[in-house]
């Protein structure tokens, strides 16, 4: 069975081998990469981007990569840049999302607490397909039962033009 345990400086991860014991390795540069099962060697790295534009009145920020415990803050901090630059309405479409962890999870709870707090409005771009196999952040919202806070749509079109995405 696959683990990982990630502290301050770095994380460990466990990856199972096809015979014998599991392989033990230590990552320096954040959290482990999911690999299905093969070592790998040298530090793992964590690829997170980030780009704003504007669509109309809607501030958009198009994230792709992983969001975990590492890149999350960047996130983070760019939906705060929005705010504190006076835009109320944010498009964050996480379509190009790979991985999404329970941090990358907090960060969306504390954007959209943000949003409402400044009487702003998020919306979230969750395709029903994408990121290669199936959206990975609409699986992980709806298993923790936090899908239904957001307002979420399948493209940009729809969520600059107000409809509904239904579940």
């Amino acid at each position: 069975m696959a683990g990982s345990l990630h502290g301050r400086y770095g994380g460990v991860r466990v990856v199972p081998r096809e015979v014998g014991r599991p392989h033990i390795e230590w990552a320096r540069h954040g959290p482990p990469v999911r690999d299905r099962g093969i070592a790998q060697k040298g530090p793992t790295l964590v690829t997170l981007t980030v780009q704003g534009e504007q669509r109309g009145e809607w501030t958009v920020l198009r994230v792709a990569g992983e969001l975990d415990l590492a890149t999350s803050p960047l996130v983070r901090q760019h939906v705060h840049e929005a705010v504190a630059e006076g835009r109320r309405l944010l498009v964050l479409d996480l379509s190009d999302v790979l991985f999404c962890d329970s941090s990358g999870v907090g960060v969306l709870v504390a954007a959209r607490r943000l949003m409402r707090s400044c009487s702003g409005e998020l919306r979230l771009i969750l395709p029903a397909r994408g990121a290669e196999d199936g959206s990975h952040v609409n699986r992980v919202l709806a298993a923790l039962g936090v899908r239904r806070l957001f307002d979420c749509y399948p493209d940009l079109a729809s969520a600059a033009a107000g409809a509904r995405l239904t579940a």
